[in-house]
């Protein structure tokens, strides 16, 4: 995939890039009966209360259902296109199966139109085959990894994610994300071969404000520049330290290197090494 620049015409323009959209239908609209409505909330609740700052805005969009479960089995299916999808990172694939019946899946890299794809515990080690993680050799590079059997996946989803299959035990598979942390994935389990697609968009540069208002972000304000009436770390003559022992929401809790994970969490077990672990 590739990036595209600009001439600096402005000064925004000057560092702005965006996607080449290699491969990527550029005139597709999204197949009618696989979209939905996407109602904002601008990061409230059903209360009504803001939950997430600095949301509000942005572009309609419509939702694009994707099946994340994989679960028409051995029934072969054939990529009409790669399109775009405004709701994530990376692109999807439009799928058309022998009876009819069509579906948007993640797109991994080497993924073209004519392609064929398939989910079946017999199925070719190839991009965007799914199989049971007992069926997949050692070393594979897989996504769109299921947590429990039948829910669809869940690990490993978003543009350039790749995982490896490092080792089986028993009932349970050690698998690698991307973020470094080495955990166990039960044997029944689905995954998807291959690496997922748009790897550059990582590489993209926003260039200006404009950009992230049409993806629905608000501007943020930093606390130390506001008064002590509306933050904690506001107030002071000129520049002020944050006056705390660290920095705190505006609420007054510990932020920035605060671990928010339950320390009791269920799924701790399956843990066989921390991202962040030396």
């Amino acid at each position: 995939m590739s990036i595209k620049s600009f001439k600096p015409t402005t000064p925004s323009r000057r560092h702005m890039t965006v996607s080449g959209f290699d491969g990527v239908n550029k005139n597709a609209k999204p197949e009618k009966k696989l979209t939905e409505v996407l109602k904002k909330n601008s990061g409230r609740n059903s209360y009504g209360r803001i939950t997430v700052r600095h949301r509000g805005g942005g572009e309609r969009r419509k939702y694009r259902i994707i099946d994340f479960k994989r679960d028409k089995f051995d029934v072969e299916g054939t990529v009409i296109q790669i399109e775009y999808d405004p709701n994530r990172s990376a692109n999807i694939a439009l799928i058309e199966y022998k009876d009819g019946e069509r579906r948007y899946i993640l797109a991994p890299v080497g993924l073209m139109p004519g392609d064929s794809v398939i989910s079946s515990e017999s199925a070719d080690i190839k991009p965007g085959n799914t199989l049971p993680i007992s069926a997949i050799p050692l070393g594979t590079i897989i996504h769109n990894i299921e947590i429990n059997p039948g829910k669809g996946g869940q690990l490993v989803r978003s543009a350039g994610g790749a995982a490896q299959l490092m080792a089986k035990e028993g009932k349970l598979a050690q698998v690698r994300l991307p973020s470094g942390e080495v955990r166990y994935v039960r044997m029944n389990c689905l995954a998807t071969i291959g690496q997922v697609g748009n790897i550059d968009h990582e590489n993209i540069s926003i260039g200006k404000a404009g950009r992230k208002r049409h993806m629905g972000w608000r501007p943020t304000v930093r606390g130390s520049v506001m008064n002590p009436v509306d933050h904690p770390h506001g107030g002071g003559e000129g520049k002020a330290p944050v006056g705390r022992s660290g920095p705190v929401t505006p609420w007054g809790k510990p932020t920035l290197g605060y671990k928010t994970r339950k320390t009791k969490n269920r799924t701790d077990k399956f843990i066989v090494k921390r991202r962040n672990s030396k």
